[in-house]
């Protein structure tokens, strides 16, 4: 049975982007979205299919939610000291920056800074020869 079209071997045919003219077998069809579109474009022309355009065309499964959650009672069965400082459960931790502390600038009444910084500084002793 015969081919249905020629081989090609000297055919020539336009690159569909910049319009130089090259032979039909070094051509490349164009893929956009992992479809072919029917563009034939040389080699300097061609690009592959860009992997962004890909989104949502797979299923993605990152759930942020809990299904049954709980609230955090540690803080209430913790306590408060004689001072008003939480004494235990999850929330005892204060942090902050800039400046280092309690970050107060609505001037809110009742917040104690709970942090405590140590250092120590120590000598340093430089010998040239």
């Amino acid at each position: 049975m015969p081919n249905r079209f020629a081989s090609g071997k000297k055919a020539i045919a336009e690159c569909d982007r910049c319009g130089h003219q090259y032979k039909l077998k070094e051509l490349r069809t164009f893929v956009i979205k992992t479809k072919n579109v029917n563009i034939l474009v040389c080699r300097t022309c061609w690009e592959p299919d860009q992997p962004q355009l890909s989104l949502g065309l797979y299923p993605v499964n990152d759930p942020q939610a809990l299904r049954n959650p709980r609230r955090d009672i540690s803080y209430l069965q913790g306590g408060l000291t004689v001072g008003g400082t939480p004494s235990g459960g999850s929330r005892v931790i204060q942090w902050g920056w800039n400046p280092v502390g309690l970050n107060n600038p609505l001037l809110l009444s009742g917040l104690v800074d709970v942090l405590q910084l140590t250092g120590k500084v120590g000598n340093v002793t430089i010998a040239t020869s």
